[in-house]
């Protein structure tokens, strides 16, 4: 926007296109103007304007406009509170007397837009919250936009197929203001085409109502449901040890998925970090897991004939959903840019707290793996069909990062403690044994007759000390050295060490 522009919107008296206010704080004020600007209730088709640092006479108020607001305004666009999404951007613009924060929003194609649940619009220079009647006409402007397959009417369906009672009860509450609702004398099917969940001009439910609240989506949408395999091994070709579906509308299906996910593919177990000290391992975050069943959810392609795959193997995790990358995301810029296929299954979701808050997913599913110690999920973004994602078991990833640990601490031991340590680590299992015994096995066939030792204090300093000292061996008795009973037996670490030695067969 240039000064002239700028000029040009503060000479102009406040009206249905242009809010002024010189308040930075008031976050409620500005969503408001932005709902209301979406909704475009004239229909002019032209953007709405926020300017703020501008006082009420259209002088500027001599603001400094920092990065701190400009990052504040703009994460109004996707914090979820206005839905569907607003198309706005924001743009500083200086003056001599000051800086103006200038957003400018785009009427939205999808009618009625809510504030938290609030219908919002301007009559001439007045914001207020739509009537009745106001909210039906944004709602059957909004039919003349029918762009997604969610806001497409199933024209087969009928009240009889959805769950009303979960809409009544659970939704409605959620996503329009109780008072709105208290006072709103519609009919159920009319509150329902307000959400865009019903479409009057065929009297059925929207395709969004049936995926989101069905009784059978499969019926409508042969792919809509979920589909889980554990095969055994890490390929396709093993032995499937479970196979689950799971079917019905999202407010049903989701909690018990999320609740599946918790019980059958999430495991926890305790690691020893030391004598006196464990850490509890988690295969997959569960929230990672939840996070990306929910995006896959709300993302697929519901035309499509294939269900979302969650497939579990011995070493990872694979989800794919039908459809690629949508409108604007593509491959050089995901994650950073995103668009919804299924505008309002997606704001749904966000009113019933299954998501929350958009274009936030991929950076905290990586976000829960890493506090994990899992690796990074690799998402496969080049195929134009299908969306997958692959999580690594976070056990996997510790022992391949174990073993290389392993091996650079075997690399920087002394050439004859490597001998008779791996003689002695490999002729031991995890039984308990004495200094003695274990002393006999460091000096079986493998070490060199130089390098025997018939000195128990030899082995004691300079063979079993260090073994212990590196986690490898663990005393009975560890809290009395020198117990007249004491024995020691290997370590998680020593086993994984006599693993290494067997496997790789080190020429030490």
């Amino acid at each position: 926007m240039t000064k002239e522009e700028l000029n040009e919107l503060l000479q102009t008296d406040e009206n249905f296109r242009i809010e002024r206010t010189a308040s930075t704080s008031n976050m409620d004020k500005f969503q408001e103007a932005i709902c209301a600007f979406s909704n475009d209730l004239p229909g002019s088709g032209k953007k709405g304007y926020l300017l703020i640092g501008v006082n009420d006479d259209g002088s500027v108020s001599g603001l400094k406009v920092d990065d701190a607001l400009v990052k504040k305004i703009s994460g109004i666009r996707s914090d979820g509170n206005i839905l569907p999404l607003p198309v706005m951007s924001t743009e500083k613009v200086e003056t001599e007397k000051g800086d103006v924060l200038a957003v400018a929003v785009t009427p939205s194609l999808f009618t009625p837009v809510r504030y938290r649940g609030r219908v919002f619009v301007r009559i001439g220079p007045r914001k207020d919250i739509a009537s009745a009647e106001e909210e039906r006409i944004l709602t059957e402007r909004n039919a003349a936009h029918l762009a997604t397959f969610d806001v497409m009417p199933c024209r087969e369906a009928t009240l009889d197929d959805i769950d009303t009672d979960i809409i009544k009860q659970q939704y409605f509450p959620q996503a329009i203001d109780t008072e709105t609702l208290e006072t709103d004398t519609r009919s159920f099917t009319e509150q329902m085409a307000s959400l865009r969940l019903y479409n009057k001009q065929y009297d059925c439910p929207t395709m969004a109502a049936i995926i989101l609240f069905g009784k059978q989506p499969k019926y409508f949408m042969p792919g809509c449901y979920v589909q889980y395999v554990h095969f055994e091994g890490t390929t396709k070709a093993g032995k499937i040890i479970n196979e689950k579906e799971f079917k019905g509308g999202l407010t049903t299906l989701l909690p018990r998925l999320e609740s599946f996910v918790a019980d059958a593919i999430v495991t926890q177990r305790p690691e020893e970090i030391s004598l006196l000290r464990e850490k509890t391992v988690t295969n997959y975050p569960g929230g990672a897991l939840r996070e990306l069943l929910m995006n896959a959810c709300m993302h697929r392609d519901y035309q499509s004939n294939t269900p979302i795959r969650l497939y579990q193997f011995d070493n990872r995790i694979e989800i794919m959903n039908a459809g690629g990358l949508y409108g604007e995301a593509r491959p050089e810029n995901f994650p950073h840019v995103n668009a919804y296929r299924n505008p309002i299954v997606a704001e749904a979701m966000k009113v019933m707290k299954y998501v929350n808050m958009f274009n936030r997913g991929i950076s905290r599913v990586q976000e829960y793996l890493q506090t994990n110690g899992s690796k990074p999920a690799h998402f496969n973004v080049n195929k134009l069909t299908v969306f997958e994602v692959v999580v690594m078991d976070a056990n996997v990833t510790a022992l391949e990062r174990t073993h290389d640990e392993l091996r650079t601490k075997l690399a920087q031991l002394d050439d004859n403690f490597k001998i008779r340590v791996k003689s002695l680590i490999c002729n031991i299992n995890s039984d308990y044994y004495s200094a003695r015994e274990l002393q006999l096995r460091m000096n079986s066939a493998q070490t060199p007759l130089e390098l025997r030792t018939s000195s128990a204090r030899y082995f004691m300093v300079h063979i079993l000390k260090p073994a212990i000292e590196l986690g490898w061996i663990a005393p009975l008795y560890a809290d009395t050295p020198h117990h007249p009973k004491q024995k020691y037996k290997l370590t998680e670490l020593g086993i994984t060490m006599k693993v290494i030695l067997s496997e790789e067969n080190h020429e030490i």
